[in-house]
């Protein structure tokens, strides 16, 4: 009997340490994330002024190297004051799919930025490990522009490395206070924001201006600019503008990666030059480069200038080889693509002048010209498919395929056509 009660008691131990562990890793594995689908979405987004949104798939890679940093996060954002709300939605379930397509979701993981309980939505635009999705949250999560109080608060804020705008005002009040703020609040995921009673604070700039005026800094170019028209729009105008390079710089150098996406980002036409800016003598095409830029600024083109290392995807895009370069490529909205290879320096500005007047012909990637091409079914290619379809003077019919045009070539009566064309391989990029 003893010793059947001292086995109990020894059971009995055992499971209440059993019991004691398990509730402690059950509070270390406490889901930080909340879990939303389609029947709290809302209910949840509309009861917090700040929530992070992200819409995954389950079987997506980038998903799962993102969860547990998302996680990691969320744990510390808890802590933050006020805390930090981070949820996720299964965008693949049929049931969600709709609040995937509310929020523009093209891709995994995506992204949302919900304020003012989901009245406001932005693109999250910051890192993916968790240190950096803290600090980036943590900005985003208060006020959209940070007050200066003194030269180390600027110092602080303007580190030469990135586009920081600044509105110095006589008084924290009044229409173009109120129209700055509302820019700062519209633009606060792509840029940094602060304001200041006194200019003296900022690094660069006449320090005796009182405002109201803002100063955009920026790691290239003239470093700064001023900028006094309050109405929303041109002030938006002018920052979109003023935060491109005037030669956006493409090459394997991170902080220059953000200026490359916007300059692909841009509605204007691109002017792209790709060389090896490591041999000798560049600086002459380079800074011809750059003088060709300067005289086509605000005329709705940019300028990009690709290091030869860094660009071999867009030579694989553009179906070009680096036997080419120096080469320009001119791109425009509606796909179009103009090309000039192993140009010298002096060949640009005719180039782009030619261009902008539309005297130089769109280039198409082609295949080789046939040698021969006598069959009843003819061959066309890019280089060839402007004679042979539209100046020919004949009727024409084109497929995409061989065994079909073959095939149709040696049924229909000859009466029905007189030349069946097939387009090989022609791509107009």
């Amino acid at each position: 009997m003893a010793r059947s009660v001292s086995l109990w008691f020894a059971l009995s131990a055992i499971l209440c340490s059993v019991t004691a562990i398990s509730a402690e890793q059950s509070s270390e594995t406490k889901d930080f994330v909340l879990t939303l689908d389609h029947s709290n979405f809302t209910d949840t987004v509309s009861k917090h002024k700040f929530v992070v949104v992200e819409f995954y798939a389950p079987w997506c890679g980038h998903c799962k190297n993102l969860a547990p940093e998302y996680e990691k996060a969320a744990s510390i954002l808890s802590k933050h004051d006020p805390p930090v709300i981070l949820a996720k939605v299964d965008a693949n379930e049929e049931a969600n799919k709709y609040l995937a397509n509310e929020y523009e979701v093209r891709g995994y993981p995506t992204l949302r930025i919900l304020r003012n309980g989901g009245k406001n939505v932005q693109e999250y635009k910051g890192p993916r490990e968790a240190d950096g999705i803290v600090e980036y949250l943590k900005k985003q999560s208060g006020p959209a522009s940070a007050e200066l109080k003194s030269a180390e608060d600027a110092s602080n804020l303007i580190d030469g490395k990135k586009i920081v705008v600044v509105g110095v005002f006589p008084k924290f009040s009044g229409e173009e206070f109120e129209s700055y703020m509302a820019l700062a609040e519209k633009l606060r995921s792509d840029y940094e924001f602060g304001h200041t009673l006194d200019a003296k604070h900022l690094p660069r700039g006449e320090s005796s201006v009182t405002g109201p005026v803002v100063r955009l800094f920026k790691p290239f170019d003239e470093l700064f600019v001023d900028f006094e028209d309050f109405n929303v729009e041109a002030l938006e105008k002018f920052v979109a503008e003023s935060s491109m390079p005037l030669v956006t710089l493409f090459n394997k150098d991170p902080s220059n990666h953000p200026f490359v996406i916007k300059f692909y980002n841009s509605p204007n036409a691109k002017a792209m030059l790709f060389a090896n800016l490591s041999v000798e003598g560049i600086d002459s095409l380079t800074s011809k480069y750059r003088e060709v830029a300067e005289q086509y600024k605000g005329q709705g083109i940019g300028f990009l200038l690709g290091d030869l290392e860094a660009s071999q995807a867009a030579f694989q895009y553009f179906g070009v080889q680096e036997s080419q370069v120096p080469l320009i490529i001119i791109q425009n909205n509606d796909g179009k693509k103009y090309l000039k290879p192993n140009l010298q320096a002096n060949d640009i500005a005719p180039f782009v002048k030619d261009y902008k007047e539309g005297k130089v012909p769109p280039y198409l990637k082609s295949e080789p010209i046939p040698e021969e091409n006598k069959e009843p079914v003819k061959v066309v290619v890019a280089d060839t498919f402007e004679d042979m379809v539209f100046k020919s003077g004949k009727n024409g019919f084109c497929l995409s395929f061989m065994p079909l045009g073959v095939d149709i070539a040696r049924n229909w009566p000859q009466s029905w056509m007189k030349l069946l064309f097939i387009m090989k391989k022609m791509i107009m990029f």
